[in-house]
């Protein structure tokens, strides 16, 4: 089946499930659709042509050679006010067709849910998208969404999650609280694609304590600042988020990688100093559910040069650590014992033209990726931007030595709507 016809088939089983999910959330909040008056609707979109290099040929056998992969995203977007603004309704979707990876050829929801606004109180119901966190490499605490592997390496993509959700707000802190009744599994590229590793992933995935997309999750986080800190406690029960791999051979004899889902409880803390220039961030947490109870930190600083060399771009120097004991029987993970060195520089012209780039040192190896962000609005409807993710070094027994060949140049052109 080639890619088009797999992003038909994906994107009408997607889309079917649209009304439903609207539905639900309508049923759950009350929303009365019928008898308010909307205030009026905005609404948007962003069409994306990109293409990826790949500078060198693939690892495997099998993999796609082609040297240019272009893609193509339509991201369309809405908000509905009603005139009483205590109801919202808000919807983002998001189509990507692939021209080799048949499975980053995709549809997603990432948002669609209706929110009622309270004097001291906001629920949802819906498919949303969450973020937990500070730091700029590593987001240790951030498990409500899925990642949306097929899309990048950094894991900031995300699948809309469905979900009920109460934000409570009192004198003390803010409290969010969740329900997230699915569980949706993390993409992967497809068999024959760049960046798949060195295994395939088979698609039927294994739970080993039960319940599979179904068993429900809750999660929580309270919120505060204390002048200049911003504090942020969390904890989630349900599905991990992170997949293990256990190999299998499948039909065939062509041995795969097949996901293993289990259940975790995490409980996570996020913490931010801000001072004149500088900004100090760390995250930790423990989680217990795969084996071994494992605790991770990671964190850093941020220290912002202002208007430099007399013109008015900013430099922030940028550096953070991780550390991470997880052992044999959980996730594996690029991130363990990891230094970041980097720069984000913001030019602050009319343009908003910005540049980050950096490596990724694994301390204990010596693998180094490196990770290079750069954008420019071209106009008041237009965006170019290019990112690289490239290796060196890479240790010949690491999981990041599966793709060490798939290092990738990605320009893309975008048109709002």
């Amino acid at each position: 089946m080639n890619a088009a016809a797999r992003f038909v088939g994906t994107a009408g089983r997607v889309v079917s499930t649209a009304p439903r999910v609207l539905l639900a959330a309508a049923m759950v909040l009350g929303v009365p659709a019928a008898t308010a008056a909307a205030q009026g609707v905005e609404a948007g979109a962003e069409v994306e042509a990109s293409v990826r290099a790949f500078p060198a040929d693939p690892l495997f056998p099998g993999q796609q050679t082609a040297a240019l992969s272009p893609s193509v995203v339509l991201s369309p977007d809405f908000e509905l006010e009603w005139s009483d603004r205590r109801w919202r309704l808000v919807g983002e979707g998001f189509a990507r067709l692939d021209a080799h990876d048949g499975r980053r050829s995709h549809v997603d929801i990432r948002e669609l849910g209706v929110s009622y606004f309270g004097d001291r109180f906001t629920a949802f119901a819906g498919v949303g998208q969450v973020f937990w966190g500070v730091n700029e490499v590593r987001h240790l605490v951030d498990v409500v969404n899925q990642v949306d592997g097929v899309e990048d390496l950094d894991g900031e993509d995300k699948l809309g999650q469905p979900m009920v959700s109460l934000t409570l707000e009192s004198d003390w802190a803010v409290l969010d609280l969740y329900y997230l009744p699915y569980f949706r599994e993390r993409t992967f590229p497809d068999h024959d694609a760049r960046l798949r590793g060195s295994l395939p992933i088979d698609g039927d995935p294994r739970y080993p304590n039960g319940g599979g997309r179904w068993d429900g999750g809750v999660a929580a986080r309270a919120f505060r600042t204390f002048g200049a800190v911003d504090l942020g406690l969390s904890y989630f029960g349900g599905t991990s988020r992170e997949p293990a791999f256990e190999v299998v051979v499948a039909e065939g004899g062509q041995p795969r990688a097949r996901p293993r889902y289990d259940r975790i409880d995490q409980w996570g803390t996020d913490l931010q100093w801000t001072g004149e220039r500088t900004l100090l961030k760390l995250e930790a947490m423990t989680r217990g559910g795969h084996g071994d109870r494992l605790y991770a930190a990671s964190g850093g600083i941020e220290y912002t040069l202002y208007q430099v060399l007399g013109s008015d771009g900013d430099l922030g120097l940028l550096s953070e650590i991780t550390f991470d004991s997880r052992g044999e029987g959980a996730p594996s993970t690029l991130f363990e014992h990891d230094l970041f060195l980097g720069g984000r520089w913001a030019l602050n012209d009319p343009s908003d033209t910005s540049v980050l780039g950096g490596p990724l040192i694994d301390l204990s190896t010596g693998e180094v990726l490196a990770v290079f962000e750069a954008e420019r609005r071209l106009g008041s409807a237009w965006r170019l931007s290019l990112d690289g993710r490239l290796f060196w070094n890479t240790d010949p027994s690491s999981r990041i030595h599966g793709i060490h060949r798939d290092g990738f140049l990605a320009l893309s052109l975008v048109r709002y709507f």
